[in-house]
């Protein structure tokens, strides 16, 4: 928090899943842009959006830096956004959306599914053409058509990831990505937001 900030927009067609390498920008703009590489990401979700246009610290957007550290930094509590906040980049309903269909379900609602006949109800989209993604701390390698993807513990790791993730299972051509829902709490609020967006 001690250098100034750099603001600059997402490499990425709007409303899309936001890049963390330069192999992502090429692989959503080809030959139309020069990318110079200066390596991955070492975050991988967006930043933190915080407003200080009106004499008080508002967030905008939460990324990986909690409130917390913030509010030490700053020296002064931070607010929550109110209906004259400026919008911020990311903070659409739905944003940061693959093509295949991205799913947020709880862990029993999850479970649920998996222990569901291909044939009944939601379940049925892990017999479809192209299949079923599992982004979870479970471990649910094994059926047919359902690809797994194991989700880190630590906020910190699925934030760095995550966006990765979400490319590399819609480049493998699945329908849908049932992605677990990660605990509550403002270490995670950087990933649920991002999350829920990509599900909208």
């Amino acid at each position: 928090m001690g250098v100034p900030g750099v603001s600059a927009p997402s490499a990425n067609r709007f409303g899309r899943v936001s890049p963390t390498s330069a192999a992502h920008v090429a692989q959503e703009f080809g030959d139309a842009l020069l990318v110079l590489d200066g390596g991955d990401c070492a975050v991988g979700i967006e930043s933190t959006i915080v407003d200080t246009s009106r004499g008080r610290p508002v967030l905008l957007r939460p990324g990986v830096l909690t409130p917390a550290e913030l509010e030490a930094a700053l020296g002064e509590p931070l607010h929550a956004a109110d209906a004259q906040a400026p919008r911020a980049s990311g903070t659409l309903a739905s944003h940061y959306a693959p093509r295949a269909r991205v799913r947020l379900l709880s862990r029993d609602r999850l479970v649920a599914l998996l222990h569901t006949a291909d044939t009944d109800g939601d379940a049925a989209a892990i017999g479809q053409p192209g299949g079923v993604a599992v982004y979870s701390r479970l471990a649910v390698a094994g059926r047919p058509g359902l690809r797994w993807r194991a989700m880190p513990d630590a906020p910190a790791a699925v934030a760095h990831e995550l966006f990765a993730v979400l490319r590399a299972l819609d480049a493998e051509g699945v329908r849908e990505i049932w992605v677990e829902q990660p605990p509550d709490g403002p270490a995670w609020d950087g990933v649920l937001d991002r999350l829920r967006r990509a599900a909208a």
